[in-house]
């Protein structure tokens, strides 16, 4: 099990491998299929990405009742990672970001991009919303919630020992040609 915690340092995510088991604590980000498409036609990024880490996950936030701001999460599972291709690469190089979440893997022009700006791919579990929403201790804020609504706005969470498995890491390596591979050798 490889710790992180925010920021994510260049050198630390370096060090990860295709396969390595993860645990991050700090700050993530959620942004999903409107953010992308929203940064790519030149919208402003609405938080600062440098050295942290993008969710791909719809959230399910309720408010607590205690305060205007206050949510408290229900479930938080990762989404389809394959819709944000066209836009990974580019959000990569110029947020500086250094892990990104989601499930079902990326394409290798990501893998390029993840390789040449030091950053990994986490592949999360499917289904394990419940589970993931228990590792969030903090919805710290939420950034374009008026224009995007609440599954696609900007979610920031306060997590501890949330985990997945590094599925692309930042030598080229992924774990999704291993399984080809194997997927055509067996076919």
């Amino acid at each position: 099990m490889k710790k992180l915690t925010y920021p994510f340092s260049e050198d630390d995510v370096r060090s990860l491998r295709a396969g390595d088991v993860v645990e991050l604590s700090g700050r993530i980000y959620t942004g999903r299929d409107r953010l992308h498409k929203y940064i790519a036609d030149g919208g402003a990024f609405p938080v600062d990405f440098k050295d942290g880490a993008l969710y791909h996950c719809g959230p399910v936030c309720v408010p607590t009742g205690k305060g205007e701001e206050e949510w408290r999460v229900v479930a938080a599972g990762p989404t389809t990672s394959v819709r944000e291709n066209p836009y990974e690469p580019d959000f990569i190089a110029r947020s500086g970001v250094r892990v990104i979440i989601g499930k079902g893997g990326m394409d290798e022009r990501t893998l390029k991009a993840l390789a040449e700006h030091g950053a990994v791919y986490v592949q999360a579990v499917g289904g394990a919303g419940a589970l993931y929403a228990s590792s969030i201790k903090r919805v710290a804020g939420v950034s374009l919630l008026d224009k995007f609504g609440a599954a696609e706005a900007v979610w920031h969470f306060d997590v501890e020992n949330f985990r997945g498995v590094v599925a692309m890491d930042s030598h080229g390596h992924s774990l999704f040609d291993d399984v080809r591979a194997r997927l055509q050798e067996n076919c």
